[in-house]
């Protein structure tokens, strides 16, 4: 955690900074109020331990504008003049934790550990509140393919080990789903689900938001900072695309792997990492490696587990079943009353190819369900389907010179280039943006997988 310790004797100040720092702790000092909430504004903290008298100041008065400007922030008191009304007035105004000076490391560790858990539940809830803000589908994972239903079960042996796992497949189909289930189908199911978008930064930032970076170590960076690695601790740090993985960075990641060690960016001091690597790709990492394009030793390190997604065109016994569930959750979503497929829309959904795969049908289901006029989704309900081929016959998608807007027109541009290509950075090269540039317009549009 980042903290901040806000006391007026400079003794209480350094042992607790050394406690911290030792346990791992991202730690910053301040002697009075004043200080304190100027570092506030200046940098973000998980937690500030705050001293309840401050020589003439109230630590109740800093801890109710603490609580008001930085809700998000934990605060803990500490004081050597504890008392019960103390106690309830401190909570009442939103610490939830007071320790009684001098209090032990053990104490302390105690404190930080129910801090933790706190943390845990809010990220919880937070996960869950942004699922339900997306109205994200539920994951289908099971498979009436053989061949898929096979590549489960080996990645759900694998769920309750600490094995690196390698998904393979085309975009769009299922690979960071897959990544999700296993990570809830393992024994660290408690713990964080990070994933690192590999393309979607420059090589210094993606570095930085991956092991974290130390003030001072490149330009904009003012302040410690810890990465996605540490972020991930005792769970599953998910590395999306990592085909794309810069050359520069791939020691580092093979460091992650082998000896559980990683360092932040600008620092020299080693530090251990508990977490288990999913990572994901459409790119042919062996034909890559033997290129000299991805590193030999990373592939084998990365492949110890591995499974192929295939794509939608190659199961078309789980097409109907997938659609199906799509239209369930949309008809819900917005309240309509349509409820099925006619027969033609079946036999339409079944010729399609499907280039996009699973991205593309839920994409295609959910306009059809927004069209239909009756209880059943019929051919013409359905919409333009990426390229030249479409569902129905009938090109419904935004193209130029109609009544649109030039947003609209890049949105459907963009979507249906995504559909055509192979990988993000692919499809980047085809629009002539960068990758990064594509990763945010991608968010911005709502085009994930």
């Amino acid at each position: 955690m980042d903290i901040l310790i806000v006391d007026d004797e400079a003794s209480i100040r350094r042992a607790t900074s050394l406690a911290l720092d030792a346990a791992g702790h991202y730690v910053e000092t301040a002697e009075n109020g004043a200080v304190a909430l100027r570092s506030l504004k200046e940098s973000s903290f998980d937690l500030v331990l705050l001293d309840l008298y401050l020589g003439e100041e109230s630590g109740l008065q800093i801890l109710e504008t603490i609580r008001r400007e930085h809700p998000s922030v934990h605060v803990v008191i500490f004081t050597a003049n504890a008392t019960i009304p103390n106690a309830i007035e401190a909570t009442r105004l939103g610490a939830v934790d007071f320790l009684e000076k001098p209090f032990s490391p053990d104490q302390l560790r105690q404190a930080l550990k129910r801090i933790t858990t706190l943390r845990t539940l809010e990220r919880k809830v937070e996960e869950l509140t942004t699922e339900v803000r997306t109205q994200t589908p539920p994951p289908q994972v099971m498979s009436k393919n053989p061949g898929l239903q096979r590549q489960i079960e080996v990645l759900f042996r694998a769920a309750d080990t600490q094995a690196s796992i390698l998904i393979l497949g085309e975009s769009g189909t299922g690979k960071s789903m897959i990544a999700r289930a296993i990570h809830d189908q393992s024994p660290f199911r408690d713990k964080p689900f990070v994933t690192v978008s590999c393309p979607s930064l420059s090589r210094e930032l993606l570095e930085s938001d991956l092991f974290g970076h130390v003030k001072g170590s490149f330009t904009g960076a003012m302040r410690d900072t810890w990465g996605k690695v540490k972020a991930a601790e005792g769970g599953t740090l998910f590395l999306d695309e990592i085909g794309e993985l810069p050359l520069e960075i791939q020691p580092k990641l093979l460091r992650l792997l082998q000896e559980r060690e990683y360092e932040r960016l600008g620092e020299t001091t080693p530090r251990k990492a508990n977490v288990r690597v999913i990572a994901a790709t459409n790119r042919d990492l062996k034909q890559w490696a033997s290129e000299g394009r991805f590193r030999e030793d990373l592939f084998y390190r990365l492949n110890v587990i591995s499974a192929t997604m295939p794509p939608l065109r190659e199961r078309p016994e789980d097409l109907v079943a997938c659609a199906d569930n799509f239209l369930k959750f949309f008809a819900d979503q917005f309240r309509r009353k349509v409820r099925r497929f006619s027969p033609a829309a079946y036999v339409a959904l079944r010729n399609h190819p499907w280039p996009g795969n699973i991205r593309e049908l839920r994409n295609a289901i959910e306009r059809a369900v927004i069209l239909a006029e009756g209880d059943e989704i019929t051919p013409r309900d359905l919409p333009e389907a990426g390229g030249s081929t479409t569902l129905n016959g009938h090109d419904h998608g935004a193209e130029v010179g109609q009544r649109v807007s030039i947003e609209k027109l890049e949105c459907e541009h963009i979507r249906r280039v995504m559909s055509i290509t192979d990988s993000l950075q692919e499809a980047a090269e085809v629009l002539g943006i960068d990758a990064a540039t594509l990763y945010r317009k991608r968010k911005r549009y709502q085009l994930d997988s």
